[in-house]
């Protein structure tokens, strides 16, 4: 039941049946609820408003009416329109209040829809059979809108739980005109037919996959804000402008890039200029690249191909003597010397002898022993 409702489309690929999912279950987004344990207080009722979690990372918030004991992972049929649509309980409690303020600001409790009640066999039944339905669905579409020469790409179907409505994500670059493809679609599907625009960053929420990490997408694990990510944070962090290593398989830069990008930003501040050549009696040096975080910038000469390193402090003394018109001699005179690193062997820390100590006894009687037996099968 867990898998049916999952992006992997109700194969064991990558949910908790054989261990390769990161997010500990089979549902995208999980919410574990840290306050399950804690007692209302006396003369207060529960929480009303539950949220819901529909195909992939899709959720939203229904009022429980009539009071339903519901826990996380309960299936239950909510409103729709028209009819109605089943999910699954991912946050009740408080919570769920804590939800309801973080990402609904302007939510109004009476325009909410309400949860029926929870899903029986029969309800769950038609549900996986509309989950079957989806992957056949999305490759008809694809070939409609293709013979229609429509510049869109549907990358999922969502069908309603009592399949009378079926809404296509498709993502474009500029406006679609797709009244033609919707008609299609209603006279070979048989379905009422919704049509939503999704960037190229949901769209691989949706999706999922792996990263160039090894891990689960973080869109389809954990991250729901998409913020924009520009090249700067590529050089704030000293990383090389390819596009092929920078991009996510959304095609657009990754977003792990404003990870560690505020600690980057951190760190560079006092740094000096690096566009600023230091000019001495040898030449003029250019910088070569920064570890921002041990403070080293190393500089090189255009007729030399060795690096030196300096501090930060260094290079804007010497920015400091080249604009009052000092010009030092040479650049390693105030290179930083680096600490030898010493290797560690094998010691006897603890008075034990060495560990090939028996070798060179063993073999010399072994010498010793085929020498005697050679001698003694001499005949006379």
């Amino acid at each position: 039941m867990g898998c049916s409702s999952c992006g992997t489309g109700g194969s064991p690929k990558g949910c908790k049946n054989n261990g390769l999912c990161s997010s500990g279950g089979c549902n995208k987004l999980e919410v574990y609820d840290w306050l399950a344990n804690v007692t209302l207080p006396e003369n207060q009722k529960p929480y009303e408003i539950v949220e819901i979690r529909f195909k992939n990372a899709r959720k939203s918030f229904y009022r429980n009416m009539n009071q339903l004991p519901l826990q996380a992972g309960d299936v239950v049929v909510v409103e729709a329109v028209p009819g109605y649509d089943i999910g699954v309980v991912s946050v009740t409690g408080e919570l769920a209040r804590i939800q309801v303020r973080k990402k609904s600001p302007n939510f109004k409790h009476a325009e909410t829809r309400k949860i029926i009640g929870v899903a029986n066999q029969e309800q769950i039944d038609q549900w996986i059979k509309g989950r079957a339905l989806e992957k056949d669905i999305m490759f008809q579409s694809r070939s409609l809108a293709l013979n229609l020469g429509l510049e869109m790409k549907i990358s999922d179907v969502e069908y309603q739980a009592d399949l009378t409505k079926a809404t296509f994500y498709y993502t474009a670059e500029d406006r679609v005109d797709f009244r033609q493809l919707i008609k299609d679609m209603a006279d070979k599907f048989k379905v009422r037919i919704e049509m939503r625009q999704i960037g190229s960053r949901q769209e691989s929420s949706r999706l999922g996959g792996i990263g160039s990490c090894g891990r689960e997408l973080c869109c389809s694990t954990w991250l729901t804000d998409f913020r924009s990510v520009s090249t700067s944070a590529a050089r704030y962090q000293q990383l090389s402008l390819n596009p092929q290593k920078l991009a996510g398989q959304c095609g657009k830069l990754k977003c792990c890039l404003n990870y560690e990008l505020d600690m980057y930003a951190e760190a560079l501040k006092g740094m000096p200029k690096t566009e600023i050549k230091l000019k001495t009696e040898k030449g003029d040096a250019y910088h070569v690249k920064t570890d921002v975080f041990q403070r080293t910038m190393w500089y090189a000469y255009p007729q030399d191909s060795g690096l030196i390193a300096l501090t930060p402090e260094q290079v804007g003394k010497i920015q400091t003597m080249n604009k009052s018109g000092k010009i030092p001699k040479e650049l390693k005179e105030f290179s930083v010397e680096k600490e030898k690193v010493v290797e560690l062997g094998y010691e006897n820390v603890v008075g034990q002898d060495s560990l090939t100590r028996f070798e060179n006894k063993n073999s010399a009687r072994r010498k010793k022993k085929r020498k005697n037996f050679s001698n003694s099968n001499r005949t006379p």
